[in-house]
């Protein structure tokens, strides 16, 4: 049987990350390893855990979604990033996919094209690093 993959959820809506979590784990492919609704937290909450995938919210307390892809894509290259946003924003998914986002999704998110971009990063994490792949 093949590993889960790991994710992290951080994201400002409580509400959402505990629908997000219900309906990854009941997929039975995905482990949600951590969540947070504090930018502070998250590069803790990486470090601890090291996520294959994840879920960034751009607009997030203390440190916003922006500042910590920078540093997470530097030190942790292996995590791959989705960030969600509720705002519009060309310019914004285009900087962020030239640091290291993996990808980039409006807010309200549909879940079947969030679950596919999930599933799309998943894919390419077990490309890139093989089964046993953690983000370290």
């Amino acid at each position: 049987m093949e590993a889960k993959i790991s994710v992290l959820l951080a994201d400002a809506g409580a509400d959402f990350r505990l629908l997000l979590r219900e309906a990854l784990e009941r997929t039975g492919e995905f482990q949600v390893v951590g969540e947070t609704g504090d930018g502070g937290q998250v590069l803790t909450l990486v470090e601890e855990t090291h996520p294959q995938i994840l879920l960034l919210d751009t607009m997030l307390p203390v440190l916003d979604g922006m500042g910590a892809l920078q540093r997470i894509a530097e030190r942790w290259p292996k995590t791959q990033i989705i960030l969600l946003s509720g705002h519009a924003d060309m310019q914004l998914a285009v900087q962020a996919m030239t640091q290291g986002a993996f990808g980039y999704l409006m807010k309200p998110v549909d879940f079947d094209d969030l679950l596919f971009k999930i599933e799309d990063a998943a894919m390419q994490s077990r490309l890139e690093y093989g089964n046993e792949a953690t983000g370290r």
